[in-house]
């Protein structure tokens, strides 16, 4: 492993490559799962403006002290580069306790960075933050369907905890929720 392979907090300066990483990596974890038009749309300038609007919000103002949003960093072609991140904080599912329940908004890795380790360095990052901060249980929606996401949770001890929701991306994409508990 490269010196250069770490994670540590975003900054505004990473925004951007946080908006690149997720729009190539939802065009491959979803883009099979979405209709044509909506997987084409992630890469325009409205979602690549929305997504950008997000992530500076979720540096400049938080919705609680304990929201995070990180970076994994390698070395490319002699350049340290963002190639992975992950937003986490308390559970925001009606059915979790906001104090003890986590969720991984997100984790995503450049599809051309995967299987590197970045994101198992990620998965760790937000649990090492999450058992600290007083989390006993961590929580993320993945696509119901077999993809790259679930795998690599389930793959890394995290399993369904029953339950399920749809989100409407121009079809209904069934989702999962897993869980995984982090209490010391």
């Amino acid at each position: 492993m490269s010196s250069a392979q770490f994670v540590r907090p975003a900054r505004a300066a990473d925004v951007d490559a946080v908006v690149d990483i997720q729009v190539a990596s939802w065009r491959a974890v979803y883009g099979a799962l979405l209709p044509e038009d909506v997987s084409g749309a992630l890469g325009g300038e409205e979602a690549r403006g929305g997504f950008r609007a997000q992530w500076t919000a979720a540096l400049e103002s938080p919705p609680t002290s304990r929201h995070r949003l990180v970076v994994a960093t390698d070395e490319v072609e002699g350049v340290r580069t963002v190639v992975g991140f992950a937003a986490f904080g308390p559970a925001g599912d009606p059915d979790l306790w906001p104090a003890t329940d986590a969720e991984v908004f997100a984790l995503h890795v450049d599809p051309s960075r995967a299987r590197q380790g970045h994101g198992s360095r990620l998965v760790n990052a937000c649990v090492d933050h999450l058992v600290e901060a007083g989390f006993g249980t961590a929580h993320v929606w993945v696509p119901e369907e077999a993809n790259a996401l679930r795998d690599f949770f389930e793959s890394c001890g995290w399993r369904p905890d029953g339950a399920r929701r749809e989100i409407d991306m121009g079809r209904l994409l069934p989702m999962v929720r897993l869980h995984a508990s982090i209490s010391a």
